[in-house]
């Protein structure tokens, strides 16, 4: 039998320690890092599945905290008291709806990603759309001070995409987790201190 090259450490740990998906560890390292997610946040979870990323969310806002995802698909094994699911395409949200239908949040997670066509610059192209969609959430849904995480491809226009988030936060930092697959050209950005000046 052919192995599966998806298979590896992260993905076998993942399934050991029960989490949704390897991309836990994506989080968890920059959660770290960063100190990105606190007790009693309330997290906007956008592209939420298969559900990792808001499965470590309610872990680390506790009880009084809340994780909302919003995906095309939902989680299929996702469900606690602080978690809700809105169904719909990031693309095409309506985030002035959303702002009334949900408080403002202390953190705004953004793992979306485009499917990739193998053509370089169209890859990044559709990366940074799902970026600067994710900066339009936050910009509407997040408190002062609150927090960011977007990933995004590398390629030439991240300096400016990077440029962009610097005037919305006081501090924001590029970081490669180590659960990233050694193919992937995927970063995260990291953004702190939304609406307060340098």
């Amino acid at each position: 039998m052919k192995p599966n090259r998806w298979d590896d450490y992260y993905a076998r740990r993942a399934r050991e320690e029960k989490w949704l998906a390897r991309s836990v560890y994506k989080l968890q390292e920059i959660d770290r890092k960063f100190k990105l997610i606190h007790r009693g946040d309330r997290i906007l979870d956008l592209g939420c599945y298969p559900g990792s990323w808001s499965q470590y969310g309610l872990k680390k806002v506790g009880p009084k905290g809340e994780v909302v995802g919003i995906d095309t698909h939902a989680p299929q094994r996702l469900s606690a008291p602080g978690f809700r699911f809105i169904q719909a395409d990031v693309l095409t949200l309506d985030v002035t709806w959303l702002s009334e239908e949900i408080s403002l949040r202390h953190v705004v997670l953004s793992d979306l990603a485009p499917p990739t066509t193998g053509i370089r610059a169209r890859d990044e192209s559709r990366s940074l759309a799902l970026g600067r969609r994710a900066m339009e959430a936050a910009r509407t849904l997040l408190r002062p001070k609150g927090r960011f995480l977007c990933k995004v491809f590398e390629g030439e226009d991240l300096v400016c995409f990077e440029q962009e988030l610097s005037t919305e936060f006081r501090n924001i930092k590029r970081f490669r987790p180590k659960a990233t697959r050694k193919n992937s050209r995927e970063v995260y950005l990291v953004g702190s201190g939304f609406g307060v000046q340098p």
